[in-house]
């Protein structure tokens, strides 16, 4: 499909000065829009990746004040790291290593500084193509058009883009003023994220594109489907957080020992017992998060967080 049938309206600049002036009147305050340092920046989008923003807000806060500056967090041990993820319910403990990771990364590849481009960002330890670009975005103005979830949502029920990842990225693009990719890419987010959600509020939110919008004229406002954020309460996320919060207060831990600091319900020859905490722990090991050593007198398994 083309440009042209995608229905993007001919006067570009309008769509794009209606925007940004929408957003620059009143948009929802995070305080990493209010900082253009990348490491700050690169906190909020890991932390942010399927975690709710009013539970990132003070995580963020939390995390900047114990370690500051980039070179605070290479410094860092990387247990406190994970520690301080698994004490935040931030999830996918992984994502600690490799931030931790990322900061000697900058240290030590790139000289302190940090790099600039989405392609060179993307060299760093847990960065995808999305990081990247929202980092080269938001903290040196230097990104392409970001497409998410609710940029999609935007697009299609707006311009008639269809429900296609290359036409999304290439109407996002298209739109995009050339060199302004901090508050485009923060408009067209806030857009989706405040008055064309799953339920549109067209109207209340005072959408600034209702003129040119086929979903708004039209009254139809289906959207592609939205993947849902599973229940965090009972989920493998929280199980992992537990045995990392679980070791932190204890250097070493037998799995028996353990169990029950996960699961109340632990039962070592029932459904969540030895064998489903020896699952969840190897795991963490792939992770390298967590270290598994067998006595060779005992034959005894115990687990530890690794240095």
């Amino acid at each position: 499909m083309t440009e042209q049938e995608w229905s993007l309206p001919p006067d570009r600049r309008a769509v794009r000065r209606a925007l940004v002036e929408w957003y620059e009147t009143d948009h929802r305050s995070f305080p990493w829009r209010e900082t253009t340092d990348p490491y700050e920046i690169l906190v909020s989008e890991v932390m942010s990746q399927q975690t709710q923003l009013d539970r990132v807000v003070p995580a963020w806060e939390a995390f900047l004040e114990r370690w500051p500056t980039i070179a605070d967090l290479a410094d860092a041990d990387r247990a406190d790291v994970v520690g301080f993820w698994s004490g935040h319910n931030l999830g996918y403990n992984n994502r600690a290593r490799y931030l931790h990771e990322a900061a000697n990364q900058v240290r030590e590849d790139f000289g302190g500084e940090f790099p600039e481009t989405p392609n060179e960002l993307q060299e760093l330890q847990g960065v995808g193509p999305y990081t990247a670009n929202a980092v080269a975005s938001f903290a040196f103005d230097a990104g392409d058009a970001v497409v998410d979830t609710n940029v999609k949502r935007v697009l299609f029920r707006a311009f008639d883009v269809p429900d296609d990842d290359g036409a999304f990225a290439a109407a996002a693009t298209a739109l995009m003023p050339e060199g302004e990719s901090r508050v485009w890419n923060n408009a067209i987010m806030e857009l989706g994220g405040v008055a064309c959600g799953k339920t549109p509020r067209c109207n209340e939110a005072e959408c600034p594109w209702r003129e040119w919008c086929h979903a708004y004229e039209s009254g139809d406002f289906t959207a592609p489907d939205v993947p849902t954020q599973p229940s965090f309460e009972g989920s493998r996320r929280q199980m992992r957080g537990r045995v990392v919060a679980a070791l932190e207060s204890n250097d070493e831990l037998a799995l028996d020992e353990l169990g029950p600091r996960v699961r109340v319900d632990y039962d070592p020859d029932g459904e969540h017992g030895r064998e489903w905490l020896a699952e969840l722990l190897g795991d963490l090991a792939d992770d390298g998060l967590v270290e598994v050593v067998e006595s060779d007198e005992t034959g005894e398994a115990t687990a530890r967080l690794q240095r």
